[in-house]
């Protein structure tokens, strides 16, 4: 029986999926969560450590870390890490050779294909990025599909059958670093059952999600300490300082629980512990994230509202709106949405693991022909997987491409990485109205570089 893998690698988390001939099931990545952090730890002697093992060492080695490498890729500015050069795509190759080799380990063979997925505003520029990424990462032999994020979505919500023919669906995926989304129609004459039919192009923002939410959360802990953490991520960055690195990198992870926290409760505590200063308690409630965030989310509601428009298809036309991504969880966000367009939300027990699940699908329909099962109609192709190279014995080593390489079409990148340690938290609390675009997302730097923290979350 052949099986089929799905991989999401998202700006903050990575999760997985698994397709056979009759079920598709999210694989377990992480030891206590289904989804893992998309977080790399490289040191300077090649040693290369991906999720959960990179965030174990990440307090004593801070400057080796990588995290939201999803945001600078197609940047030509290098992230460095441990004194070395990364491209933010080979970090993305050892996240993505660290998953299959897992799941593959666990079965026992290679998969019959690969679903990878992308935001849907990606341009050719990163799109040939991602098809490196998978040859970079030793992975050639593998029949690849790439779909977009909330086609992968829709995938998934097709195998669960949840619509009637003829019914609109607008999926709404709201992640840790992008926002895409996408107007579909429930088509009712794919073989094996009902599809769907893309409407319109997808629209996006490339550069907005929970990590910008993130930011807000620490420029509230910043103001409210009179600006200690902005001082702090200042020495840390300038003097190499590890212990102040060390600490704006737990206070980052503290936010981030914040955050998350109060989708279910009313108001959350952030212990702020910094190097010589007591430990501090600052407070945050729902209401002043969701003041902190309401223009964003605004944002994305309008988005949407150009999305069905572009599709031709009117807020009242749609039967529900699918929000997908870890961000979505956030309660202001269905509240925006059901408000703007007076539509119902479907929010999936586990939005992370939506797009991983649509990503083995199409897999999976690749490998039989694109009209061998329900999915997105020739309306939005899925794209065809070009033909493998024969694959290595299982369990043959596949060794990593080398650091350096050059880009798509023989343009030279600089490869490398520069994960500062400083934290830019000038202007912080703007983070989440800066850097975004609507556009397609060919711009080879991806926008407006920015500095990162090495071990922030």
């Amino acid at each position: 029986m052949g099986w089929w893998l799905g991989v999401d690698i998202g700006t903050t988390y990575v999760a997985a999926a698994v397709a056979d001939d009759d079920r598709v099931e999210a694989v377990t990545l992480g030891t206590s969560a289904t989804t893992e952090p998309a977080v790399v730890l490289a040191r300077r002697d090649g040693t290369v450590l991906v999720g959960e093992a990179a965030v174990r060492r990440a307090p004593t080695e801070p400057t080796a870390v990588a995290r939201e490498a999803k945001r600078r890729f197609g940047d030509p500015v290098p992230l460095v890490l441990d004194g070395v050069p990364w491209s933010a795509d080979l970090l993305t190759a050892h996240v993505l050779r660290n998953i299959v080799d897992r799941v593959a380990g666990e079965r026992g063979s290679w998969p019959d294909g690969l679903g990878l997925t992308h935001p849907a505003n990606w341009g050719d520029y990163k799109l040939e990025l991602l098809a490196q990424v998978v040859e970079r990462a030793g992975l050639g032999f593998l029949p690849t599909t790439n779909v977009p994020e909330p086609e992968a979505a829709a995938l998934d919500h097709a195998e669960r059958r949840r619509l009637g023919a003829g019914e609109v669906v607008a999926v709404y995926d709201l992640g840790g670093g992008t926002f895409d989304v996408a107007v579909f129609r429930r088509t009712p004459d794919a073989p094996g059952g009902a599809g769907f039919e893309l409407l319109g192009p997808p629209q996006g923002i490339e550069r907005l999600g929970g990590i910008d939410f993130d930011a807000a959360v620490l420029a509230h802990v910043d103001a409210a300490l009179d600006g200690a953490v902005t001082a702090l991520a200042a020495a840390a960055g300038d003097g190499g300082d590890d212990e102040a690195a060390a600490a704006v990198a737990d206070l980052r992870r503290a936010c981030v629980e914040a955050k998350e926290q109060l989708s279910s409760d009313t108001d959350a505590a952030i212990r702020a512990v910094l190097p010589g200063r007591p430990s501090t308690v600052v407070r945050i409630t729902r209401g002043e994230l969701e003041a902190m965030i309401a223009a964003p989310v605004a944002e994305t509601v309008a988005v949407t509202r150009r999305a069905l428009a572009a599709a031709g298809v009117a807020p009242a036309a749609v039967h529900a709106v699918l929000l997908v991504g870890g961000s979505s969880r956030i309660p202001l966000v269905a509240e925006a949405v059901t408000g703007a367009l007076g539509r119902p939300v479907l929010v999936d027990a586990h939005p992370k693991l939506a797009v991983a699940r649509g990503a083995a699908i199409a897999a999976r329909r690749a490998g039989r022909g694109a009209q061998g099962g329900p999915g997105v109609t020739a309306a939005a192709p899925v794209e065809e997987p070009a033909a493998p190279a024969a694959p290595p014995a299982w369990g043959a080593p596949v060794t990593l491409e080398p650091v350096s390489s050059a880009g798509p079409s023989g343009r030279r990148r600089l490869v490398g990485a520069g994960v500062a340690v400083a934290l830019a938290l000038a202007g912080v609390g703007a983070a989440i109205g800066v850097s975004r675009s609507g556009g397609d997302g060919d711009d080879p730097a991806g926008g407006t570089p920015t500095t990162e923290a090495a071990g922030a979350g």
